[in-house]
């Protein structure tokens, strides 16, 4: 049964609860968040600050000392702001099981935190945006990751700490960048042998109206674990999606990488949730129109 690394991404900056106890530096909330994640199954706590400008160097390691006195789930230090990373790893405890989130193909960002991943023996998000950007195609994303590859392995950081992320887009911009990602994937091994890969998997449902979102993340988690996908940044209070990450829905995976492969099976004799992922994959994959009504059609 195929299973994946799953990262809570609810402590964040823009999230009412836990950026309200942010900018107020309550504890509280945030605390009681990382046990709830923490209780849901979740391997990683992915701590976003965002970009942090005014008060990152100080803002990061309060988060970091506030959450490890709470859990000792292994944390995942999200932010644009290079100063604010390093801050915060100054501050964890447990340093080598921990998660860089992130480095991409981006030359002042590669010099500023490759050496404290290296140093810190840490995990890394290689993100997949380089100095132009958004990547095009899988071809692009697969030089970027090159690029990433050689030079956290100069610096003595190995495959296995190296999560690619290939980056996730809205289902509301089309398909292409959506199948990118997929033809990446399937790369990943031949580039970086040993190689983790990540996602931030609620970026595909992003713009969608919120009571049907999940029904996007789901299916589109089951999609990329048939591409090899290790880890993924997820919505970890949605139960159903942590079950299929950690493969106890089975009959569902199998309906949508039958799918995949070519075989249609008849809609009439679907059901629950197996209907719903059915026509789910149906807009993900670009063979329907995406509007929000495809879940009635």
């Amino acid at each position: 049964m195929p299973t994946i690394m799953t990262i809570a991404e609810s402590i964040n900056i823009m999230g009412k609860r836990s950026g309200t106890a942010m900018k107020e530096r309550n504890p509280g909330p945030i605390q009681e968040m990382a046990k709830e994640e923490t209780a849901a199954g979740a391997d990683f706590l992915d701590l976003n600050i965002g970009p942090a400008r005014k008060d990152g160097t100080e803002l990061m390691p309060w988060v970091v000392e506030t959450v490890q006195t709470a859990v000792d789930t292994p944390l995942c230090l999200d932010t644009t702001n290079a100063d604010a990373m390093t801050a915060g790893f100054k501050v964890l405890k447990n340093k080598a099981g921990a998660l860089m989130n992130s480095i991409s193909a981006q030359p002042e960002r590669m010099e500023k935190l490759i050496p404290v991943a290296a140093e810190t023996g840490c995990n890394v998000v290689a993100l997949l945006w380089g100095p132009d950007g958004m990547p095009r195609d899988a071809n692009e994303r697969a030089a970027m990751a090159v690029d990433l590859m050689m030079a956290l392995s100069e610096a003595g950081i190995p495959n296995e700490k190296m999560f690619f992320d290939p980056i996730a887009t809205p289902i509301t911009l089309g398909t292409d960048q959506i199948n990118a990602g997929f033809e990446f994937l399937a790369m990943l091994q031949d580039i970086a042998p040993g190689a983790n890969s990540t996602i931030g998997l609620s970026n595909v449902s992003n713009g969608v109206a919120e009571h049907l979102r999940k029904y996007l993340d789901r299916t589109y988690l089951i999609m990329l674990m048939k591409h090899g996908l290790t880890s993924a940044i997820v919505n970890s209070y949605d139960a159903e999606l942590m079950a299929i990450a950690k493969g106890e829905r089975q009959e569902l995976v199998d309906l949508v990488w039958s799918m995949m492969d070519g075989n249609e099976p008849d809609p009439s004799s679907l059901s629950g949730a197996a209907l719903e992922h059915y026509k789910t994959y149906k807009c993900l994959s670009g063979q329907t129109v995406f509007s929000e009504s495809w879940l009635d059609l």
